[in-house]
């Protein structure tokens, strides 16, 4: 998936949830939204979690991973 479909995809998941809790849906829909929205959440999660080892595989020193916080992030004590 490439990044304009992930952010498509995360578009579309917080549609579902805007209109849901709106309440401008029936059950039936709230059902097919809800498992649409399972669907996509899973699909963002697993694409998140794929860019997150590409940038530790970039981050590796001497064959170890090495944590690095963002800019203007501060490491963890």
């Amino acid at each position: 998936m490439s990044k304009e479909k992930f952010e498509e995809a995360l578009e579309r998941l917080e549609e579902i949830v805007r209109r849901m809790e709106a309440g401008e849906m029936t059950l039936e829909e709230s059902l097919k939204a809800f498992e649409e929205g399972i669907k996509i959440s899973r699909l963002c999660t697993k694409k998140l979690d794929e860019a997150d080892r590409r940038v530790e595989l970039l981050l590796r020193e001497e064959g170890e991973p090495v944590a690095r916080p963002f800019a203007g992030e501060e490491r963890e004590s």
